[in-house]
């Protein structure tokens, strides 16, 4: 459908790029719609530099939005000239929990040659400036030039007013220390020296910029907590890498990578499931220190997401991921690991 809407020879295609640097964009996009029917309008953004509601309101019948995450590892699998295993395109990983032992191990076989490549996506990440690049340090560096120096320095002081960049840069460099971690905006603010109101409103500029996801926490039941501590996370892994230096010893090293991957399991949730518009958050029970590390839920379906990337990972009858499924009645859950010979 979308190759038709562009391939109409009666049509003409505007293509505008970066268009958050222009005011009232959407108002001059509603007027090009509403008076010239014959124009097909693709418009891209780097960040989301105005409010949902105000979009709704004015796209409302005229145009649909797309989020465009960085590249899955699908996609960067394909944008390198790797082979891909031939495996069915409408296969879920729900569908996973059907098969039988051999057609589980069929698909493990063809999946395993990929382990190499997964942990270099996890290195440069979801980047096509970066999918094709050979050298690690040069990746990264690219990375360091275009989030730190451009986004950081410069799209959020001109888009957004950051007055106090080097406050804004700190807490960035704070999150990829402790992505995938439960903050507390007075605890934060005291290790960076600025206020618990910064801190808080230099989160919400990050995530409006789509440098960051947050996860509130649930109780069972769906509830959300009364006092809500979120958990934040890098959009991409290979930022973290990038921004603190590391390189392949990340690989090397049991928490960082687990730390990462967990991240790049969270972007492909969000990724794969935003057009359902889910709820994706995390449970913690606060008494017993029991914690699952993804919840995705919708009407339509409720996933727990645990994240044990090390070389032995068990799954205990007394863990968190074990009794938010009792709680909450879940038949399936899923459990990410490192071992392959744990699949199935």
């Amino acid at each position: 459908a979308l190759k038709q809407f562009f391939t109409n020879r009666n049509c003409t295609v505007l293509l505008l790029d970066e268009i958050q640097y222009s005011r009232e964009w959407e108002t001059e996009v509603k007027l090009l719609v509403d008076h010239q029917p014959a124009y097909r309008i693709a418009a891209t953004g780097s960040a989301s530099v105005v409010h949902k509601e105000k979009l709704a309101e004015s796209g409302v019948g005229r145009w649909i939005t797309v989020a465009v995450p960085t590249l899955s590892f699908y996609e960067f699998v394909h944008i390198g000239g790797e082979p891909a295993p031939e495996l069915a395109a409408n296969t879920r990983p729900k569908d996973l929990f059907g098969l039988n032992p051999g057609e589980q191990a069929g698909i493990a076989a063809q999946l395993r040659p990929l382990l190499p490549l997964f942990n270099r996506y996890l290195l440069v990440g979801g980047f096509p400036e970066t999918a094709r690049q050979s050298d690690i340090s040069l990746c990264q560096r690219l990375l360091r030039e275009d989030v730190v120096e451009r986004v950081l320095k410069r799209d959020m002081t001109a888009l957004f007013g950051v007055r106090n960049v080097n406050d804004l840069e700190k807490l960035f460099i704070y999150l990829c220390i402790h992505t995938g971690g439960i903050l507390a905006h007075a605890t934060v603010a005291n290790a960076l020296e600025t206020s618990a109101a910064t801190v808080g409103n230099h989160l919400a500029l990050l995530e409006q910029a789509n440098l960051i996801y947050c996860l509130p926490p649930v109780r069972t039941g769906g509830k959300k907590t009364l006092k809500a501590r979120n958990k934040y996370y890098l959009v991409d892994a290979a930022l973290r890498n990038a921004v603190l230096l590391r390189g392949e010893e990340v690989l090397a090293n049991s928490d960082d990578l687990g730390l990462i991957v967990e991240t790049t399991v969270l972007r492909h949730l969000y990724a794969y499931h935003y057009r359902d518009t889910p709820q994706i958050a995390y449970w913690r029970d606060a008494a017993s220190g029991r914690e699952v590390d993804i919840i995705v839920r919708s009407p339509a379906y409720h996933l727990a997401v645990e994240v044990k990337y090390k070389e032995k990972a068990t799954l205990e009858q007394s863990g968190g991921l074990a009794v938010y499924c009792q709680s909450e009645q879940l038949k399936h859950a899923y459990l990410v690991t490192k071992q392959d010979a744990d699949f199935g």
